[in-house]
This record gives C-alpha cells, sequence and structure tokens, in this order.
C-alpha cells in the first residue's frame, strides 16, 4: 500500500448502517459508494460514541467520550486537541465544509485547527421557509381558535381524535401555502452546495498536504430529498405537496405508531432518496481529487454521526434515550491507495478509535489526551481486537442550546460482539439483548439469564465510569465553562495532559 499523505473525511447525519449497499441494504442509496467500498477497509460492527450529533462527533474528532468532561458540557473544550487542531500543527492546510448542523459550530469549539471553517449558519439559510413539521397552521389567530376548540373537543372523549385529524388535514390542505418545490422546503443547504464549496478549495491546495471534513445533512429530518434524488430513486412522481404532507404526519405528536405506520414507507422513500443524493455528490468530490491527481495520494474516510429510527422500536428520529442498533451501529470504511483488502471481524469498533487510526495510517503524531487507540497496525496486519464499544448520553437532552437540560441521568451502552447492555439511569433499568439470537433487540433477556455476559458488560461499564471521574481534566473542563459562559479565558489555568 501507498503511503497516503492527506485525509478526507466525510460524515452523514441520521445514516443507518442497514441503508446502504456496502452493508447489504437492497435498495440502490450508495452505488458510487459500493464501488469505493470494493476497495477499501469496511467494519462491520462500527459504533458511534453517542448520539445525537452533539454526543457523537466528540468521538469521531477528538476521540473522546462524550461526557469525559461532565455531562453539562457539548462539543470540544478549548485547547482540546482533534483531527484537525494535530495536522494543522503538523503543516497541513485545514478546511471543514458542513450543511448547517447547528451543534458543529465555532459556539461549540469545532473551528478549532480549521484554516478554513465554513459552516452555513451565517444567515444564507434565512431564506429557506422553516415549516412546521407538525402540520400546524402558521397563522397565530388560527392556531388560538384551534387551541380552543380542540380543547373543547377533547373532553367529548373520541371527537377530540376526529377534531384533530381534521385540524391536520384542513392546515395541509387549505390554510398552509404551497411552497413551490422541495428547495423552498429544505432546512439544510443539499451535499451539491456543500461539495461545490469543497471542490473549490481544493482547486487551491496545490501540492500541500491537507485534511477536508465534510458534514452532510441530506437523509436528517425534515426529509426533503432534491427533485434529481428523487428520480434516481425512480420517485419521480413525489411532488412538494406530498414530500410536506408525509413529513408533517410523520411529525405527529398525537399519533400512536399503529397510526404512523401507514406512511413509514413514503418517509423511508424519501430518506433513502437523501442517502442517494449524498452518494451521487461524494462522486463528484472523489472526480474532482482525482482531476487535481490528489485520489492516490489521500486516505479517505466516509461515516455517519449516528443513524435514525422509523418505529423500528415505536419511535422516529434520534432522541438521545434510545440506543438501539438503528441509532449507534453506522456505516464506516476507510480507503487508502494500494490498501489490501481484508474482511474485518464483527467485533464493534468504537469511534472514538477512529482518529487515532486515521492519524497513525498518515503518519501523523497521536495526541496522548485521545481516550480511544489506534488500530491501523491491526488493520494492516489482518488481525483483530477484543473490547466492547461504549456509548453514553443523557437520556433528557433533546436540545443543548439550553443548558439546564444537559445535566439529567445518562444512558450507558456496552456492546460487544454478541450482547448489549443498556443502563437507564433515571430508572435504574438495565436491559441485555442477545444480538446474535435477537439482532432487532424485541426481547430483553430476563435477569436471572446471560449471568456471565451481563457480569461482564457490566465490568466494563464500572471501569468506564471509573476513568471517566478519575482522569477528568478540570483545567480544559473550566476553560470550556468560561467559553460557554462568555467569560475571558486568560484567568483560566494552563491545561494539563491526561493518560
Amino acid at each position: 500500500m501507498g503511503d497516503p499523505r492527506s485525509l478526507v473525511l466525510i460524515t452523514v447525519d441520521c445514516l443507518r448502517a442497514d441503508h446502504v449497499g456496502f452493508m447489504g441494504y437492497d435498495r440502490p442509496t450508495t452505488p458510487f459508494l459500493d464501488s469505493l467500498a470494493e476497495e477499501a477497509l469496511v467494519f462491520p460492527t462500527a459504533i458511534v460514541g453517542g448520539a445525537p450529533t452533539y454526543y457523537s462527533i466528540p468521538a469521531i474528532l477528538a476521540s473522546r467520550h462524550p461526557l469525559s468532561l461532565g455531562r453539562d458540557l457539548v462539543g470540544l473544550a478549548p485547547e482540546e486537541p482533534n483531527l484537525a487542531s494535530v495536522l494543522q500543527q503538523s503543516g497541513y492546510v485545514t478546511a471543514f465544509f458542513g450543511a448547517a448542523n447547528p451543534y458543529l459550530s465555532p459556539k461549540f469549539g469545532y473551528d478549532r485547527g480549521f484554516d478554513t471553517f465554513r459552516d452555513f449558519l451565517d444567515g444564507e439559510l434565512a431564506a429557506i421557509p422553516n415549516v412546521p413539521a407538525n402540520g400546524n397552521c402558521e397563522l397565530s389567530v388560527r392556531n388560538q381558535v384551534n387551541r380552543s376548540l380542540g380543547s373543547m373537543f377533547h373532553k367529548l372523549g373520541p371527537l377530540g381524535t376526529l377534531y384533530d385529524e381534521f385540524y391536520f388535514q384542513y392546515c395541509q390542505r387549505v390554510a398552509t401555502p404551497r411552497r413551490g418545490s422541495l428547495d423552498n422546503l429544505r432546512r439544510f443547504p443539499a451535499a451539491d452546495v456543500v461539495v461545490d464549496q469543497a471542490r473549490a478549495w481544493l482547486a487551491s491546495v496545490g501540492k500541500s498536504r491537507f485534511f477536508l471534513w465534510l458534514h452532510l445533512m441530506d437523509p436528517h429530518s425534515p426529509y426533503y430529498p432534491t427533485q434529481k434524488a428523487l428520480g434516481l430513486m425512480g420517485q419521480e412522481n413525489v411532488t412538494p405537496f406530498r414530500a410536506r404532507y408525509l413529513n408533517s404526519y410523520w411529525n405527529r405528536s398525537d399519533l400512536a405508531p399503529t397510526r404512523l405506520r401507514r406512511y413509514r414507507q413514503g418517509v423511508i422513500a424519501l430518506y433513502d432518496a437523501g442517502i442517494r443524493w449524498v452518494d451521487t455528490q461524494v462522486a463528484r468530490l472523489v472526480e474532482t481529487l482525482r482531476r487535481f491527481h490528489l485520489w492516490d495520494n489521500c486516505l479517505f474516510a466516509f461515516t455517519a454521526d449516528h443513524g435514525e429510527e422509523f418505529l423500528d422500536h415505536g419511535g422516529r428520529y434520534h432522541p438521545p434515550c434510545t440506543p438501539r442498533e438503528e441509532i449507534i451501529h453506522v456505516p464506516l470504511f476507510l480507503r487508502a491507495p494500494g490498501m489490501r483488502k481484508i474482511q474485518l471481524s464483527k467485533i464493534p469498533f468504537s469511534h472514538v478509535h477512529l482518529a487515532p487510526t486515521l492519524l497513525d495510517a498518515i503518519d501523523a503524531p497521536v495526541p496522548a489526551e485521545f481516550e480511544g487507540r489506534s488500530h491501523w497496525p491491526q488493520l494492516q496486519e489482518g488481525t483483530s481486537w477484543d473490547e466492547p464499544a461504549i456509548v453514553e448520553s443523557v437520556a433528557s437532552c433533546t436540545n443543548p442550546l439550553r443548558s439546564e437540560t444537559r445535566v439529567g441521568p445518562r444512558v450507558l451502552t456496552i456492546r460487544d460482539v454478541r450482547y448489549k447492555l443498556i443502563l437507564q439511569f433515571d430508572s435504574g433499568g438495565e436491559q441485555l439483548f442477545d444480538l446474535e439470537a435477537d439482532p432487532s433487540e424485541q426481547n430483553p433477556l430476563p435477569r436471572d439469564a446471560g449471568k456471565a455476559a451481563r457480569r461482564h458488560l457490566l465490568e466494563h461499564a464500572r471501569q468506564h465510569l471509573e476513568r471517566s471521574w478519575q482522569k477528568r481534566d478540570a483545567p480544559r473542563r473550566l476553560k470550556a465553562v468560561l467559553r460557554e459562559r462568555q467569560l475571558p479565558l486568560s484567568a483560566a489555568p494552563e491545561s494539563g495532559k491526561s493518560a
């Protein structure tokens, strides 16, 4: 294998592993990525460090478990080493282009180490209408009338349900203005917009070593793929009205899963079209790398920050309280020039090991502060590793912009090749799944079953919690607290290295 000098990292929001072709999906969502995977190392069981984005990206970029600095902090701390800062200090030119995810912003420390940082959060999206996803009418007077009528009808038993349905249909079909196109409905810039920026930047790097990170949002809800993507997936007849109707229906809080399920396949079709657009634009990016003679001199990594649920367990989207496989199992492959294709084992590979593995692969220094370790030697030798993956989040933290929601009880998941233990700290609940016998996680084992596996995973949970507490970097934590409160950082002590 050649020695790659540069690094390209693509992360896709909400991309679950079982919806890409190279992981076995039977719909044509990723034909180009499938072709790259043929000459890459594909990880059968890549597991996120946490979910959603604000709990997953610290593991990917900074090799750190998301709650290691405390449950009340999200993002990267000031001066915390990450892929970009390490490579920038090593002489690389660095760039980030992200599709307006509000959590991947300077507010949360993600601009550290980047010469170019383009997050599309600078007002350009203000022109994109933010259509109410729950289908409620937009006029405040109409909403006030609805609340009064709804309150009255809900006191009459079944008439409340009938009124809710009538009002939803009225909003969708009569009261909400028609938007004209899917582009006018979309909340995030599509992948072609982000890739255009990246291609222009690549034209400027010359012969410099570079690190390029793209974060794409096309599969994220609300699901509004481009019209071209729908055509590629054989869904040409989906109109903007139909897409809005499906999204609004899917987001309703007044319906049980049994009623939502009638539109599940239509929503998944929109989601899959978003994935296909990512695939199409990655092909454009790689074509640019080849045109500038950069492709054969770079390491290419493709993964996701977390997955997405479509009623697999009665839920939707990707809340932090449900660490099931559809949320925590994501696609991951690494491609380097001349890489020897080997079959990797199904032992979980945690995202916390990704950054040190990537740095090791391009012969860059790996910071001592990283909590993960490089698996590059094992990947080259074809050997395996034996350690469970840890996934953690705060169950109630669905909006980290509100700091008071961050300090609730955690959810901790320990996942090995066969068993998965979920610990809910709010209730003291504990669920152990045998993923070999029950891959869809429908039947947790009884408390008196799987005792050896339960004991093994509980011991790893204990060790993880002890390490998180004992090795917490107090100076770095203080700087993160000061930054969030917008206080001067100069008074904070220098951050020492943690083992």
